[in-house]
């Protein structure tokens, strides 16, 4: 990497590092109830301030959430798109989301005594789904567009279960409704409790696997050659990437095209070398679904646009432009 690459990685880092920090500040303000940066943090470290109390119990743990499982789908993605050798792989799209969505809502409807455990069985869930894809696409190998075909159609499976689960219940439960579109409206301290020890230990595990993920970019034939262990790598980054995708569903529910976009731009920024594209696909995943969800709250007030609706509207005719791009490279 030449010194010019890296002072330009470095700058993006630090750039996208200053709009994350400000849009924070902005979604924290913008409401009903309008508390600006100063008013913030003196009423959290100096003295008792009404209205950051109720910001800080109403609105932070949703932003909070949004961080989180923005970066924590992003490097899904990123993860994803290493093992299948797929440019347009995503667990939203490719029914990674769907499945641990239908577990999360099974689970939060029928056994709610077991809240904290939802991230767990929501990555059975996607396991799950993962093995039906990688299983139905498996012919003499992956053809990145025969993954996204059956991806689509296990995805529209487990959608449909989910929402005709929601129907069954006269549509009357807010967790298993929120999960099925996507909404992280009315979230709560003990949502981001939840969510972010599952999502700590799978950023880390993804940082640890930068190199893997770099030696799968290879030919197999080449990475065996190097002493690698395709199947194992390939099977650990997998894990990882569901457990990523399923932990953040189970909290906000499936939000599509996520871990699509923020890959792509990251490559463009700062390159394919996995130990930088992680790292920023994960500030980067954060800045977008939080702007999402601050739009969502903002933009159509008093009423609200979920962000899962949101980034389909986006990350749609994204999907589109990426996919008749990469037909001309994958799809012979």
């Amino acid at each position: 990497m030449t010194q010019a690459k890296r002072r330009k990685s470095i700058l993006f880092f630090i750039l996208l590092g200053a709009l994350l920090l400000f849009l924070f500040f902005i979604s924290v303000g913008l409401g009903s109830l309008k508390v600006t940066p100063g008013q913030l943090l003196r009423g959290l470290f100096v003295e008792l301030d009404e209205a950051v109390a109720t910001v800080y119990d109403l609105r932070i743990p949703r932003i909070l959430i949004s961080l989180l499982a923005g970066a924590a789908l992003a490097v899904s993605g990123t993860l994803m798109q290493s093992v299948m050798k797929n440019p347009i792989a995503d667990p939203g799209i490719i029914g990674i989301s769907s499945g641990a969505a239908f577990i999360a809502v099974i689970i939060t409807a029928l056994l709610p005594s077991l809240f904290f455990l939802t991230p767990l069985f929501a990555f059975a869930g996607g396991i799950i789904a993962f093995l039906l894809v990688y299983g139905l696409a498996w012919n003499a190998g992956l053809n990145p567009l025969r993954v996204i075909l059956v991806g689509v159609a296990v995805n529209a499976m487990f959608v449909g279960l989910s929402s005709a689960f929601n129907s069954y219940s006269g549509g009357n439960l807010s967790g298993v409704a929120a999960i099925v579109n996507g909404n992280i409206s009315m979230k709560t301290w003990n949502d981001v409790n939840t969510l972010f020890w599952y999502v700590v230990v799978g950023l880390i595990l993804a940082l640890f696997m930068a190199q893997s993920c770099n030696l799968l970019a290879l030919e197999d034939k080449t990475a065996r050659s190097l002493g690698v262990d395709v199947d194992k790598s390939r099977i650990a980054v997998s894990c990882v990437a569901v457990l990523l995708a399923s932990i953040s569903t189970a909290i906000v529910g499936v939000v599509s095209f996520l871990g699509l976009i923020a890959p792509h731009i990251g490559r463009l920024l700062v390159g394919s070398d996995h130990k930088r594209l992680i790292p920023f696909s994960m500030l980067l995943g954060a800045f977008i679904l939080l702007l999402a969800d601050t739009l969502g709250r903002t933009i159509a007030a008093p009423y609200e646009i979920s962000a899962g609706i949101f980034m389909a509207v986006i990350g749609g005719p994204f999907f589109i432009f990426l996919l008749r791009r990469s037909g001309k490279d994958y799809g012979n």
